[in-house]
């Protein structure tokens, strides 16, 4: 126990924060009076380090080495900034935040280091979305950049993505650049923040490089516009800004405002998760939608990064559109109008297999990769890229991670294009379906408060492989530990086509089950997919899975 009160008193040491300071202080006093409950916490604060890899760091706004907090990012500040010196002959760095607590204070910590350590450092503004720091990378060729951010994440977690540029491409980091770094960032663990050397001679940029972004993104609108009547919901985050300044350069309408959830609040007091695929987030979306009538809803997630849309169905039900459905509707849009041309379409494995007979239909090459933009970003030849978790990539040039703002343009670009046939979003579903046959896709998610149980249930499912999934035989079973993706998913495919893809999520305490099933007509393809889901919960309730509550 002397050990776990001399790392704490060291790390107290070297705190500039008050509140964590005073929050770690107060942990400690209650430990050292043999408050059980508090030793137990303090034992979980420094139980490790909260792990740096692909996705950069994500957790918890708490004191201690498990959390997101200014000592934490210092060191993963103070590693990057060694990794990218030896990267680059002239180092550089832009650095981009979002309106969540202490986005602010950690990009500015980190610039500070990262002009301490004589690297170029350039820093976005003010709050803006991660599209726009991912276009800076690109827009500045600097050799990597930074963006504050925890996503959809709930509200008392922060995180910490990281881009390389120059020959990288500006895509987030992969494998192995995420070891070296994290091993980097042990060795600045080791000794004191405070002996990090820090400046303040960084650029605090001016609006140039927004406007940049909003004139390339705007640019994407190529159809002659119509009137549209539809409603957006920022999510209490970054997106609508930059978004209605791209509609106005763009000549497209303004929205409907959920005005509750316009402006940045990292509290997000309207909603559990911040997140458009989460039940009940667009509730209040779906009031204001019913009120005006509209033909649909865009909603952004709190960085802006990703695009969920939502219409109603034909009893005027408003529902949220699947993000593979999403996906392959904007993949056959841009396939149509890049006809002739050469590129590939590409998606995550968990995504649909659609976009893969959508890409065979025009003549474009297609391609799976794992799952998460930093994989994708990297396909070259790329026209077109999607994950089915709301994330498009619609302008590869632009930026090399998704991009909820350029999806919106091209979404209401589609709809302009649908207006002049005289057709409807639900006319050009119908017609997907008539040409490509109905896919569709479902998720179940099992959250865990201890991930050893995330372990567990993977292990089971590999050593006890499903035979049958409902009344349908498994025919296949794919480990993607033991192929050349290396990678913690299975796959088991059903006689029936059916399709369940297993995975541990990368950015949340969760397990995830993929669905992909395909019908005759939507209506049989709704019944198959319910069918599947339901026989998959079945099968998690088995004891010899741990008994799953899904």
């Amino acid at each position: 126990m002397t050990t776990i009160f001399n790392i704490a008193q060291n790390w107290l040491a070297q705190d500039p924060d008050a509140e964590t300071k005073a929050e770690l202080r107060q942990l400690i006093e209650q430990a050292q009076a043999g408050d059980h409950t508090a030793t137990d916490e303090l034992k979980a604060r420094f139980d490790g380090r909260l792990q740096f890899g692909t996705a950069g760091l994500r957790g918890r706004l708490q004191a201690g080495s498990m959390g997101m907090n200014r000592v934490l990012v210092a060191q993963a500040a103070g590693g990057l900034a060694k990794f990218i010196q030896g990267y680059d002959e002239k180092p550089s760095i832009v650095l981009g935040y979002d309106g969540r607590k202490n986005s602010d204070v950690f990009a500015k910590d980190t610039a500070e280091i990262m002009a301490g350590a004589g690297i170029k450092t350039y820093l976005l503004p003010r709050k803006l979305p991660t599209p726009v720091l991912a276009y800076a990378i690109q827009h500045f060729d600097t050799t990597a950049g930074v963006m504050v951010t925890a996503s959809h994440n709930p509200p008392e977690d922060n995180g910490y993505k990281v881009y390389l540029g120059k020959a990288n491409g500006g895509g987030q980091i992969v494998s192995p650049a995420d070891k070296q770094i994290a091993a980097l960032i042990d060795e600045v663990a080791l000794g004191n923040i405070q002996d990090l050397p820090r400046s303040q001679d960084y650029i605090v940029l001016d609006d140039d490089v927004v406007n940049a972004y909003i004139e390339k993104t705007a640019s994407l609108a190529k159809q002659p516009k119509a009137e549209i009547n539809y409603v957006y919901t920022a999510m209490h985050g970054v997106g609508y800004e930059v978004l209605s300044k791209t509609l106005t350069k763009a000549g497209l309408p303004q929205p409907h405002l959920v005005t509750e959830q316009i402006q940045p609040d990292g509290t997000f007091p309207t909603v559990n998760f911040p997140n458009p695929e989460e039940k009940g987030a667009l509730d209040l979306a779906f009031k204001l939608a019913k009120a005006k009538n509209a033909e649909f809803i865009l909603a952004n997630d709190p960085d802006a990064d990703r695009l969920a849309v939502a219409m109603p169905d034909a009893q005027g039900n408003w529902k949220a559109l699947h993000g593979n459905v999403i996906g392959c509707l904007l993949g056959w849009y841009l396939a149509q109008q890049n006809q002739g041309k050469q590129g590939v379409l590409a998606c995550s494995l968990v995504s649909s297999p659609a976009l893969a007979e959508i890409a065979k239909k025009y003549g474009f090459q297609s391609e799976e990769t794992l799952t998460g933009f930093k994989y994708i970003g990297k396909v070259q030849g790329l026209l077109f890229g999607f994950e089915e978790a709301i994330g498009y990539l619609v302008d590869p040039d632009k930026v090399r991670d998704k991009d909820g703002i350029s999806a919106a343009i091209v979404f209401l670009d589609l709809i302009c294009y649908l207006k002049q046939q005289g057709k409807t979003l639900a006319d050009y579903i119908a017609e997907f379906t008539q040409e490509f046959g109905a896919y569709v896709s479902g998720q179940i998610s099992i959250r865990v408060s201890d991930l050893s149980k995330i372990g567990e249930l993977m292990t089971a499912l590999r050593q006890n492989p499903p035979t049958q999934i409902g009344k349908h035989t498994v025919v296949q079973v794919i480990d993607h530990l033991k192929t050349e993706r290396q990678n913690d998913i299975l796959v088991f495919i059903q006689d029936n086509g059916s399709r369940l893809i297993v995975r541990p999520s990368g950015t949340e305490p969760k397990i995830k089950f993929y669905l992909d099933a395909k019908g005759v007509n939507a209506e049989n393809a709704d019944q198959v997919l319910k069918d599947f889901d339901h026989a998959v919960r079945a099968m998690l309730r088995d004891e010899k899975y741990g008994g799953q509550d899904c």
